[in-house]
């Protein structure tokens, strides 16, 4: 059994625990500050939701960069535990039927119900290295999966000695057993013999080509590559389906530079998404001692890393330039300090719960909840904290057909939440 948060109320028991979240309507909230009557759409702003003290005293460079105000939804939803029978889950996605398809970090895939049933383990996958932060990754199904049953996915493979991260393709055969025909086609170079930060997360533009983000691997000696155009570390890549270089492409014909990559600087990103109505890219990306971030992606630009950052060296040591803004280096939209470790991301397009709509949902991992940011005119103006009494490591998170949030967790949950 999971232990119920606070003023939640058990309303009944399926295939999994199901409880029913209100808006609490007494003297004080979570964050000790007073609460007034709330409606759905109550604009009402609260302490933020961070109260423990920051790693540094770096400035942000804009008001509301960090520590924005919290909010609180007003109105009813449920969370339902649908299962906890998955092994090391690691990425999402809805099938066009309602159901899930699901990776595993040791190298399946497994199909969920909307009931919570899990299907057996889905082979025929290219092996995988799956230790410390590697695996079978981030995935993302064809935009014609209905015709074709194509999924694309990435996972850390080892060659030589080294580890990278790959992206594959492969069709789900007609028994969902298996994935058929399965080939890498793409692999972001140079390998590195490391088993930290591949990045991973992977998805479909509406031009039909793949996005998808790399680490630039950790250690000390790949960082600076994060800044090299002719190393595929620390950067999000756009692709066709083939692997070869998207058209359009912001480096394109520039002999300098890798011409899929669409933007650079990055450290590990392990969330990306699209604004259902901008259409803009959006990422998160793990800081490391202090400066986990939130950034609006544009193609061609520079993220920083590791020149600049909110965060430390894990020893307490400055990192880069020991100043936070640069020239011609993006600033993040929102960051972090301490950190949450920001995983998988969604954009919420349902309307069951009206005060939603295009809010930025995030799987945080060492945070242990659901961060709902209330995003206007590319600021985050609100910030909420979800199922903070669940204790579990969220790793990603993605709407379903039915318009709920479907999340998995590290201990091997599925969760939903909606109406």
């Amino acid at each position: 059994m999971t232990s119920l948060p606070t003023n939640l109320k058990l309303f009944g028991v399926a295939t999994g625990l199901v409880f029913s979240l209100a808006a609490c309507n007494s003297a004080a909230n979570d964050n000790g500050s007073q609460d007034s009557t709330a409606v759905v759409g109550d604009t009402t702003k609260y302490d933020p939701v961070e109260t423990d003290s920051a790693n540094t005293s770096y400035q942000p460079a804009f008001e509301g960069q960090t520590r924005i105000a919290g909010v609180k939804t007003t109105s009813d939803y449920s969370v339902q535990v649908l299962s906890d029978g998955l092994d090391s889950p690691w990425g999402v996605t809805s099938l066009p039927d309602g159901r899930l398809l699901i990776t595993e970090k040791g190298g399946t895939m497994r199909i969920a119900s909307q009931d919570g049933t899990l299907s057996e383990k889905i082979t025929g996958i290219p092996e995988v290295n799956d230790g410390r932060q590697g695996g079978l990754l981030g995935l993302t199904i064809d935009p014609d999966f209905s015709d074709n049953r194509m999924v694309y996915w990435t996972f850390s493979e080892e060659t030589d000695g080294k580890n990278l991260t790959a992206v594959a393709k492969g069709r789900l055969a007609d028994d969902e057993k298996t994935i058929e025909n399965a080939e890498v086609i793409y692999r972001a170079t140079p390998g590195h013999k490391s088993e930290l930060h591949y990045g991973g997360r992977i998805l479909f533009d509406k031009s039909g080509n793949i996005i998808f983000s790399t680490g630039e691997r950790s250690d000390l000696e790949t960082r600076p590559l994060a800044q090299d155009l002719q190393t595929s570390l620390g950067k999000i890549i756009r692709i066709t389906t083939d692997g070869e270089p998207a058209d359009g492409n912001p480096f394109e014909g520039n002999s300098e530079a890798r011409p899929e990559i669409y933007s650079y600087g990055h450290r590990n990103v392990q969330g990306l998404a699209f604004h259902p109505v901008t259409g803009d890219l959006w990422e998160t990306e793990f800081g490391p001692r202090g400066g986990d971030e939130v950034n609006l992606v544009k193609p061609g630009l520079n993220y920083g890393w590791p020149t600049i950052t909110y965060g430390l060296e894990y020893s307490g040591e400055i990192i880069g330039e020991p100043i936070q803004q640069k020239e011609g280096m993006e600033q993040p939209v929102y960051y972090w300090d301490p950190v949450i470790s920001p995983s998988g991301i969604t954009f919420y397009a349902g309307n069951n719960i009206p005060e939603w709509e295009n809010n930025l949902f995030i799987a945080a991992l060492s945070g242990t909840h659901i961060a709902r940011l209330v995003i206007e005119d590319n600021k985050v103006v609100g910030e909420e904290r979800l199922l903070v009494d669940e204790v579990q490591r969220f790793r990603d998170i993605t709407q379903g057909e039915d318009g709920a949030l479907y999340a998995v967790t590290d201990q091997g949950r599925l969760y939903r939440i909606g109406k």
